[in-house]
């Protein structure tokens, strides 16, 4: 349908492509040691955009695989969004100059909801807010801490400032294949005015298939998916998911 995009993973961990499973950093499957080559595979396949996430930095609190997302970054046309790290407006507008198209503040909507609006301010439709929720409530710093905060209370906060999209990630399901958490997306979607991503737990061409149908009913408050290891193992191609969403 139009206005659906597919969001192909690329989540880096020591410069190399990876994909854990409920963000557990010790479960990681690396997939490439060339990030700008994986890039290059996903956007000739006819991806539009790519979704990029430095895990190091996500619980460094600052950009690790800088060298690693500067290869993506050369290596393609199409826009990147990225996270992991993110936490202060010296490190957004860096990657922001340096190419990156959206980047994504996670651990630092949660615990600095102003720098979310002053980043909005500055960089209008290029911040987008990440909720990655463990049971309903948000997980921050790499997912290793799960605050007091719902995921519907973080993403109402964000109504007025300006966000381009929340992704919302259900950490149970990241990486194990076991098909999205539709229910709690759709009830998020309809209940904020920004449109929202799907994450975590796409395993299948029927899991997409669902996510469609329920983004239908939803009348365009789903603007998304993100798919992870579902493409790297060839459960889901990526010509089928793309004649899909095109159908």
């Amino acid at each position: 349908m139009p206005g659906l995009t597919l969001y192909p993973a690329i989540d880096l961990k020591d410069g190399a492509c990876v994909r854990l499973r409920r963000g557990d950093m010790a479960d990681a499957t690396v997939y490439s040691d060339d990030p700008g080559a994986q890039a290059r595979i996903w956007q000739d396949a006819g991806f539009r955009w790519l979704h990029v996430v430095d895990l190091n930095g996500a619980f460094a609190g600052h950009s690790v695989n800088a060298e690693a997302v500067a290869a993506i970054l050369a290596n393609v046309t199409v826009p990147v969004q990225l996270g992991g790290g993110l936490r202060d407006m010296a490190g957004i507008e860096r990657w922001l100059e340096a190419g990156v198209t959206r980047v994504i503040l996670g651990s630092a909507a949660a615990k600095n909801p102003a720098l979310v609006r002053q980043a909005c301010r500055a960089h209008p439709g290029r911040i987008v807010v990440g909720i990655d929720a463990r049971d309903g409530y948000v997980a921050v710093e790499g997912w290793a801490e799960t605050s007091e905060l719902r995921a519907i209370e973080l993403a109402l906060r964000f109504e007025d400032a300006g966000v381009a999209t929340i992704i919302y990630t259900d950490i149970g399901r990241d990486g194990m294949l076991s098909g999205l958490n539709l229910e709690q997306t759709v009830d998020l979607a309809f209940q904020i005015s920004t449109p929202v991503i799907a994450s975590g737990g796409v395993g299948s061409l029927a899991d997409l298939a669902a996510l469609k149908r329920a983004a239908a009913a939803a009348r365009g408050a789903i603007e998304g998916v993100i798919v992870g290891r579902a493409l790297y193992d060839g459960r889901v191609t990526p010509a089928e998911a793309l004649a899909l969403f095109a159908g």
